[in-house]
């Protein structure tokens, strides 16, 4: 498959978290970031997806390749970054962090029985250190957020995707 190929299909890169649940909101965070510092092509949504979980459904239609960006229990100490692909997504997801994480499990089921499962999914995520109530991350995952950045950045460049900075 060419790269010309790979630019033609929907891509979406969601953040997901509560930005009041300290480091639950790092995916959040990540794609502001993102859409304060970079243009995108018109294929190419960037989105803060927050804790909505179903919600989200109509959002995978037509979606090709999703980039999600989140907070994932590890067991690895906090600020461990991630890759995941495929069929760990699932797995990653068995391990409740928080309440909106049942909402992605179900999310990407319901995607798949209803037919809109993107064709490459991969998530890009962080050991958190507190889930506790606070609006700041904690440091060891503040200290992630430019790596999950660009760990975002190289997926998309992996796909023909070429995001310029603002």
């Amino acid at each position: 498959m060419s790269s010309d190929e790979y630019c033609t299909g929907k891509v979406l890169v969601l953040g997901i978290g509560n930005l009041v649940m300290s480091d639950d909101g790092v995916g959040v965070k990540v794609v502001k970031r993102l859409q304060r510092e970079y243009r995108f092509p018109d294929n190419v949504e960037v989105m803060d997806g927050g804790t909505l979980g179903l919600d989200l459904l109509p959002k995978l239609e037509g979606i090709e390749r999703l980039i999600i960006v989140d907070a994932v229990e590890t067991g690895e100490r906090a600020g461990t970054c991630v890759r995941l692909t495929g069929e760990e997504l699932p797995i990653a997801l068995e391990t409740k962090l928080s309440p909106h994480q049942m909402g992605l499990k179900d999310l990407l089921a319901v995607a798949q029985l209803m037919g809109h499962s993107p064709r490459e999914m991969v998530l890009i995520g962080v050991q958190p250190g507190s889930i506790e109530m606070d609006t700041e991350l904690t440091p060891e995952v503040e200290a992630t957020v430019d790596g999950l950045i660009a760990s975002v950045l190289t997926e998309l460049q992996q796909w023909g995707v070429e995001p310029l900075p603002v």
